[in-house]
């Protein structure tokens, strides 16, 4: 068991969002639906890519900001893309790289090249991509290279 959980509080949405995540994150499957005597979802236990989180129905006064968000290290431009436009659809993009779901979750979806050319060693090609990303919504690791 892991030592630390993220617990997600939607408002009456906690299935239906642990079945998208898990849909689309390899490895991941719901692994507990607790129902109230109603037989109303009170909350789901989930894994993501092995991750546990769980997932509870709080009520319209929970909300999510983008204090917090759920970080995606990317391999591949594929990946990023595969990612933003599944978690992005009904959501709302953001700004480098920043997005927030159907549910007002907000994701980063970053490829794992960001951080090696934010930390180049030449500092004109680290603020020639810190142009670049600030310039993008989702991350294209191309125009990153080439900045």
């Amino acid at each position: 068991m892991q030592k630390i959980t993220t617990f997600l509080t939607f408002n009456d949405q906690a299935e239906e969002a642990a079945v998208l995540y898990t849909s689309i994150f390899k490895n991941s499957k719901v692994t507990r639906i607790r129902r109230l005597p109603s037989d109303t979802v009170m909350s789901v236990s989930f894994e993501l890519d092995g991750q546990e989180f769980i997932a509870m129905n709080g009520g319209p006064s929970f909300t999510f900001s983008s204090g917090t968000s759920l970080f995606v290290h990317c391999d591949t431009q594929e990946e990023v893309d595969m990612y933003w436009e599944k978690l992005c659809e009904g959501g709302e993009p953001g700004q480098c790289g920043w997005l927030k779901d159907k549910f007002g979750v907000s994701w980063q979806i970053i490829p794992a090249s960001l951080g090696r050319l934010l930390g180049d060693k030449d500092p004109e090609k680290s603020k020639r991509t810190m142009q670049a990303m600030l310039n993008m919504t989702k991350i294209d690791t191309k125009v990153l290279e080439e900045a």
